[in-house]
Parts: C-alpha cells; structure tokens; sequence
C-alpha cells in the first residue's frame, strides 16, 4: 500500500496556508472553513504543519522588523534574526495545534462532543494566550472585516467563542464531506442542515449588532467630541532632536485645533511623549498621550492623562502597559543582558493588570498597543465601569498588513463589550470603531494628521461582558460529562 504521508502533509501545508490567509486583512470566514477540514480529518503530525504554516502566513509582519541596525544589530544578522524570530512563532503555533489535535484524535473526531470540547478548548486557549506575551491574533479575529453578522457573536461569548464557532462550522463541514463520500444520507440534507446552522448564527449576530446600534435613550449621556493626533513619526528616527522637536510642533498644533473644535480630549499615541516630557504649554483640554514614567526604579510605558489646565507628566494620572512586547519590551533575563531588547526605549517594566483609567470625565478603558489583543482584560474594565475604550499604538516600522489586523481586533474587541472605541497611533490605524464594530472614520495609513470625531459613552453591559468565558467553560464542562458518560457505557 503506497504510504500517503507526504500528500498529507502537502495537504496540510496548503490548508495552514489557507487558514493563515483567512485571518484579517481579508477576514472571510468561507475560506477558514474549507481550511479547517483537513484540521479535523487528519492526524497531529499534520496539524502540527497546519498550525505552523497558518502563524508563518498570518504573522509575515514580522519581517518587517529588518533592519535591525538601528537598535544595534550587525545588518548581516538583522534579516536572519528576523527570519529566525518567524521561524519560532511557526513552531510554536504547531506544537500548540498538534497537542490539540492529539487530544482530539484520543478521544474520537467524528463525535458531536469532542467536537464541542475541542472547540471550547480551542476558544478558552485562546483567551488565556491573549495574556501572555506569545499571542497575537487567533481564529477569533477570523470574521473581520468580511462577516460583521459572524462576529456579531462576539456580543454573547467573546473572541474565544467566536474561535470555537469557526472550529464548529469546520467540523460540520468536514462531516457533511464525509457522509457525501461514504453516501451514509441523502447529501443534500447533510448540507441543508449545515447551511441552516450558517444562516441562524448570521440571524443570531446581526440581532446583537442591532441592539447596540439602537439610538441612545435621552437620559444617556452626550457624545464626547474627540481630536486624534496621527505623527507619522519614522520609529527608526524617533528619538532624534529634530522629530522629538517635530512632535512637539504637532502636539502644540494639535492642541490649537482642539480647542478650537471644541473637543473634550485630545489623544496621542504610544510613545509619544518621552520620560519626563512637559506638554508645549497647559492644555484647555484633557490630553490622553502615551508616554513613559517611572515607579521606583521601574521604567513603565503608560497612557497618560493630563487633565485641562495641566502641564507636567508628574502630575498626570496613568495606567501602564501590563502586555509587553517579547523581544521588544521585554526578554527573558534581561537582567543578566547588555540587550534589553528591540524597542528603541530598551527594557520596561510591566504595570498592573487592570486596564481602567479612572478620570474626572467618566473612566475609560485603556488597551497599549499589544494589549489589543486581550478582550477579556477590556470587557473586565468595561463591566468596572468603563465608558468607552482607548488604543494607543506604535505599530511601525510593520507593513499595512499588521495595522490591518490591529484594526480587525479594535472591531472586535468593541463588539465584545459594546462600547466605541478610539485608536491613534503613530502611522495608523488611527480610526474611531461605533459598539457595533462599524469603522466610522479612519485616518490614511502613513502619513500625519489629525482626526476630529466624537464617541457615545455607554454603560449598557453585553452578555459576554458579564459573562466572560462561563459559555465556553460550560460547554466543555458539558461535553466532557457526555464523552465520560459514552466511554463508560462502552466498557
């Protein structure tokens, strides 16, 4: 019997790669799907190449790093490094999916519960990966910007239960295949019943979309008018004297228009101020700006807010970047090490968990950069009282194809805990997403300027804000008593 090995593991390959293709920027589900039925069909040695293959494509920003030389690394490594870094990610990712589906294999593919507990497994993985410093973007993401509808769900069980969701509707479809080949049924029911579990999870969706897209009730508060500073600030020159004299200008300008405009904040990104850093001049309004302070002898990245009238960074309340960067924040031993890594401020310190910043005008929740990815950690703030959500990033010198994935999560994450949120960042994505997750105004990737919108403060609670993961718990908690109960019947 000719040994099929390699086919499978081509067959593998081009899955990954298709999966990996689905995640945002092009965020259509359709493709996921088709992608994860090798997942479900094959065994972990396959996987592993799936999994490795789907972090390779997603994750290709990561070249973007090179040249290195400006933080101090030879130009003849700077692209190995770079290469070497990816090459980690890959197999990382495909010893994760391999273990997965290890278990899967263990307990039986074609069960309705092992599918349910693998799914859930999946999701909650996820989630618990988001707090660590070795996770980015997942299945979760998957739905955008192609399927609003789809990630509508996230209202109900979050970025891991829409991961689980994807996961499900691939295993169904792989079933569907499957009973066509073997003609077991009429295929045309197989199918019928899967397209009718697509069209009620869309039907789901789009009723949570809508419910936060109502019109506000006349007791809720008014819009806050807001004005986003986009720098477009070169990272490799960042700390050069003449663009931190450049940023100043822009501040001082930005600050003008503020207060003509009338807004009740300003909002700068990542980074944007250095340790220590006076505003131009006291500020008529409240200026939200990344920046750096310290905590003892801790050097922390923060956002900080100055409220109207203030000046120095002493004074200004914050809250720290708790999900550093690996390897550009932040190395193992760094301690011991002349290299504190590839950011160009060196090491930082990591803050508290809680992403709350509490201020005169009503608290709001605060994700850093990298922290866009934590969903949980924004919907806890949310239900802590917070009112509407601020990003701040620094993502150059990474391609588009990373500011479009950072938008994807910024839809998502509003989606999650039905609140609007405001991005700025240095190159972009700068934008302003409704709690529907709609995009309502964006500023050109790239190039600096300033974005004048305003936000609707909520404090309406979305299930999953409540909730968190219990769905995702209970649905494994469930499936594993069902799969126990069967083993125990059969013995």
């Amino acid at each position: 019997m000719a040994d099929n090995r390699p086919l499978r593991g081509i067959a593998a390959i081009a899955a990954g790669l298709l999966a990996g293709a689905a995640l945002p920027p092009l965020g259509w589900p359709p493709l996921l799907w088709l992608a994860l039925v090798p997942l479900w069909a094959l065994g972990p040695r396959s996987a592993a190449l799936w999994g490795a293959a789907a972090v390779l494509i997603s994750h290709r920003w990561l070249l973007g790093l090179h040249p290195l030389d400006w933080v101090g690394v030879p130009l003849p490594l700077s692209l190995p490094l770079c290469l070497l870094l990816l090459a980690g990610c890959g197999l990382l990712g495909g010893l994760l999916v391999a273990c997965w589906r290890w278990l899967v294999q263990r307990l039986g593919p074609e069960r309705w519960a092992t599918a349910l507990l693998a799914a859930a497994l999946w999701g909650l993985a996820e989630v618990l990966l988001a707090k660590g410093p070795l996770f980015w973007i997942g299945l979760g993401a998957a739905a955008l910007p192609g399927d609003r509808l789809l990630a509508g769900l996230a209202q109900l069980v979050g970025g891991g239960g829409l991961a689980a969701v994807e996961l499900l509707l691939g295993w169904g479809l792989w079933r569907v295949l499957v009973l066509w080949h073997g003609r077991r049924v009429v295929p045309w029911r197989a199918a019928m019943a899967w397209l009718l579990g697509v069209a009620l999870l869309h039907g789901l969706g789009w009723l949570c979309l809508a419910a936060v897209a109502a019109p506000p009730l006349a007791s809720a508060a008014p819009p806050r008018a807001l004005l986003v500073l986009q720098p477009a600030i070169p990272t490799r020159r960042k700390f050069d004297a003449d663009q931190q004299l450049l940023m100043l200008r822009q501040l001082d300008h930005a600050l003008d228009q503020a207060e003509q405009l009338g807004s009740a904040a300003l909002l700068l990104p990542e980074g944007a101020l250095p340790l220590g850093q006076p505003l131009p001049r006291p500020a008529a309004v409240e200026v939200l700006s990344g920046g750096f302070r310290l905590v003892g002898e801790q050097l922390r990245s923060a956002l900080l807010a100055f409220p109207p009238g203030a000046q120095d960074a002493a004074t200004a309340a914050a809250v720290d970047k708790h999900r550093l960067v690996p390897l550009g924040e932040w190395i193992p031993g760094a301690g011991l090490m002349r290299w504190a890594g590839l950011s160009a401020v060196g090491g930082v310190d990591p803050g508290p968990a809680s992403r709350l910043l509490r201020r005169p005008a009503g608290p709001v929740a605060v994700a850093i950069c990298y922290e866009i990815a934590d969903g949980q950690a924004l919907a806890s703030a949310s239900r802590e009282g917070a009112q509407w959500h601020v990003a701040s990033a620094h993502l150059a010198p990474y391609p588009l194809q990373l500011q479009e994935q950072f938008s994807a999560l910024a839809q998502l994450r509003a989606m999650e805990a039905g609140r609007w949120l405001v991005s700025s960042a240095n190159t972009g994505p700068s934008l302003v997403v409704d709690a529907a997750g709609v995009v309502r105004h964006r500023l050109p990737p790239g190039r600096a300027g300033t974005l004048a919108a305003s936000v609707q403060p909520r404090w309406e609670l979305t299930p999953y804000s409540r909730w968190g993961e219990a769905p995702l718990v209970l649905t494994a908690a469930v499936s594993l008593l069902v799969l126990w109960r069967v083993r125990a019947w059969q013995s």
